[in-house]
């Protein structure tokens, strides 16, 4: 972690697409059409811990039930 990192007091979210892909967000700031917000605002490190915890396949969701049907 970087000085400046260990600096940010901001709040972020963490916001998902319909691809069940994973990001971080600054709260306060518009969210971008097909993201929403998974969970509270939280510090950066929170929020990437948390991705880290639930984002545990990095295929995109239709990719994932292509895959099934096969």
């Amino acid at each position: 972690m970087t000085e400046n990192e260990a600096q940010d007091n901001r709040l972020y979210l963490v916001v998902m697409n319909h691809e069940e892909q994973y990001s971080i967000w600054l709260e306060g700031r518009d969210i971008p059409a097909g993201w929403m917000a998974v969970g509270n605002p939280a510090s950066k490190q929170e929020c990437l811990e948390y991705i880290e915890s639930v984002w545990t396949d990095m295929r995109p969701l239709s990719l994932r039930r292509a895959m099934e049907n096969q």
